[in-house]
């Protein structure tokens, strides 16, 4: 039986503090454009069934009991206690927040407080450059403001992470822009800029980039599937390639975050470079009972040690529970099999298992 005792969710946010319904439930258990198909729920998906899976059993309920059922307990026990229940269910022992989402979600002491697992923060680059651009007059002191701000974030948080292939698509030029180059778009996006427009200009995308990767801080790029509207064919990061090589020896790492669909790629992109690691988090929790197939590709390209896990979670507990029992799940299906077939040994799966689980989210955070 291979064990994971301790796990790190080297991804996820905050979780709602809101009471929710049957509908607003489904909003943040599946993010889509629009209504399920006639006849059928959200509920209905991988990440629906897991949830009736591993949930209901942590708020004293039989596994696979209805959606009405689960939901009518969840409001009974109270959203506070539910979330305690459900994050201390989930066996995390340690949380990295990127808290650049909007909502009422908890920071990363609140949801510690709420696990009984320890927090730490990542600061979203472009959430960063739109605060900044908020209180900033002119031109120069807005790229001023960005540059010290990036630096103050460094002291604190643990690693920056950018939606760079969200917000415009991965294939930016590789090079940092130069300063005209940068002074000529920071000048165009805050004159044209109104109160809450997202930062989409690639110039401005590549400066951020660029000055995170000085910062030393590790670096997380979201790829693959992203929210509902965005181009995935975009958020390939095989785009990343020339990105990826210009930063190779500057000391950064960068974490290819989510992967699936093309979890292969990041994979592959681990195994050529040094400074590159993927993250196998949101690709078991969308194709769930088909998890162990999806791990098992990625373990046959990139290195033992440059494999992450994360639950990728946002707004409900339980999909970090979702998440981390889909993963102990899948890699323990996955290890040992090759341990039952001779391929692999006992001790050397365990020791596998402790570095995907947290020995490498340790070592590339900087974490105790």
């Amino acid at each position: 039986m291979i064990e994971t005792p301790s796990l790190v969710d080297q991804y996820c946010h905050g979780v709602l503090r809101t009471e929710l319904g049957l509908g607003t439930f489904e909003a943040q258990l599946a993010p889509t454009e629009g209504p399920p198909a006639p006849g059928t729920t959200l509920f209905d998906t991988q990440t629906g069934f897991a949830v009736r899976r591993w949930c209901p059993p942590l708020l004293g309920l039989e596994p696979h009991c209805p959606p009405a059922r689960y939901l009518a307990r969840r409001r009974e026990l109270g959203v506070i206690e539910a979330g305690r229940r459900l994050l201390r269910g989930s066996g995390i022992t340690a949380y990295l927040v990127d808290t650049g989402l909007p909502g009422d979600l908890t920071g990363p002491a609140e949801l510690g407080t709420a696990g009984d697992a320890e927090a730490h923060e990542i600061v979203r680059l472009e959430q960063l450059a739109e605060q900044v651009a908020d209180t900033s007059g002119t031109v120069e002191s807005f790229l001023a403001n960005l540059a010290e701000s990036v630096h103050a974030a460094a002291a604190h948080a643990v690693a920056f992470t950018s939606v760079a292939g969200v917000r415009h698509g991965l294939a930016l030029a590789p090079e940092p822009p130069g300063p005209g180059e940068v002074r000529g778009a920071a000048g165009r996006w805050l004159a044209a800029r109104r109160a809450g427009d997202e930062l989409s200009d690639p110039v401005l995308l590549r400066h951020l980039l660029w000055i995170a990767v000085a910062s030393g801080r590790p670096l997380q790029l979201h790829a693959g599937l992203a929210a509902p509207g965005a181009r995935v064919d975009r958020t390939d990061p095989v785009l990343l390639t020339d990105f990826v090589r210009a930063t190779a020896g500057l000391g950064t790492d960068l974490v290819l975050l989510h992967g699936c669909p093309y979890h292969c790629h990041a994979a592959h992109l681990a195994g050529v470079f040094p400074h590159v690691y993927a993250d196998c988090g949101a690709a078991l929790v969308r194709t769930g009972a088909r998890a162990a197939t999806v791990l098992a590709e990625i373990l046959e390209l990139a290195p033992f040690g440059k494999i992450l896990f994360s639950s990728g979670a946002r707004g409900l507990p339980e999909l970090h529970v979702v998440g981390a029992h889909l993963f102990r799940e899948a890699l323990g299906r996955v290890l040992g099999t090759w341990v039952a077939e001779g391929a692999w040994s006992l001790d050397d799966a365990q020791r596998v298992a402790g570095l995907i689980a947290s020995g490498n989210a340790g070592r590339v955070y900087g974490l105790r």
